[in-house]
């Protein structure tokens, strides 16, 4: 992606975990472009980088407070990581003209420890994803063999940031939520990352196991995983996390593998 930042959708979202979402909405704001490429992305049609509209930091940091304006109950910002130095001006910016609400980081996981670093005191919640352990599965689907390496260590840095989780009311102010999305036929890498986050952390963050894989048309060449995760897969890696003594979490129950989650990248908020 070019350094000039590349916005999709900027508008309130309901999709997230109860303590961001909330009952208005998180203030989301969807990045164009991704630093992997995730063969089972679902937001593919903005990740690959062809669906955006540039913007200046200074326009950024009006859009942050137009979603404030509309009750957000924090700042969402969604695949922020190829964009950090345009992003840490426009939070600078929004700060200063009166932005209060927390700032969640919603990333892959794979970040740099020396690009985190420049948004330390910016972000008040940080959403990583925690993707795999296996460097055969994250080399076969996410094309990035070092995953792990990378997201411990971006994880580690997460946490010296922002500390134990901070909740006020129902609402998260701060802290992590470390979300893992369950694949199809890989439970047990699943809970290789469930045992690492807990026996890293412990109750320091939130683990959120996620059900939601959706099977879109661009995996139909990953004939492995060109289905939805079943219930006996998904509730296997749930009572193994219950087993390990897993308590500070999210589940999602029922049928959520649906395109519901996915909205449309169609410039709203930006026109």
């Amino acid at each position: 992606m070019p350094d000039k930042i590349q916005v999709a959708r900027a508008s309130l979202h309901m999709w997230e975990e109860p303590c961001i979402s909330g009952t208005n909405g998180s203030g989301t704001v969807f990045f164009t472009g991704c630093n992997l490429k995730c063969v089972f992305c679902q937001n593919h049609t903005i990740a690959i980088g062809q669906k955006g509209k540039e913007i200046s930091p200074e326009r950024l940091a009006e859009l942050f407070l137009m979603l404030q304006d509309k009750s957000a109950h924090n700042i969402n910002l969604v695949t922020p990581s190829h964009y950090i130095p345009g992003i840490a001006k426009a939070l600078t910016i929004a700060k200063h003209q009166g932005l209060a609400i927390p700032v969640v980081y919603n990333t892959s996981g794979y970040d740099s420890v020396g690009s985190l670093a420049l948004l330390d005191g910016l972000i008040d919640v940080y959403l990583p994803d925690f993707k795999y352990v296996s460097s055969t599965l994250s080399r076969r689907y996410s094309h990035a063999a070092d995953y792990f390496q990378a997201a411990t260590q971006s994880l580690a840095e997460m946490y010296r940031q922002v500390g134990d989780p901070v909740f006020e009311g129902d609402m998260i102010q701060k802290g992590i939520i470390v979300r893992h999305l369950v694949l199809p036929g890989c439970t047990e890498d699943s809970k290789a990352v469930i045992r690492y986050l807990y026996e890293t952390y412990g109750d320091h963050i939130f683990i959120s196991i996620m059900n939601q894989y959706t099977p879109l048309p661009h995996v139909a060449s990953y004939p492995e995983i060109n289905r939805k995760v079943t219930e006996a897969e998904y509730d296997e890696v749930v009572d193994f996390a219950i087993d390990l003594g897993v308590e500070q979490g999210f589940i999602q129950e029922g049928d959520t593998a649906e395109e519901s989650f996915i909205p449309e990248f169609d410039f709203t908020g930006l026109l």
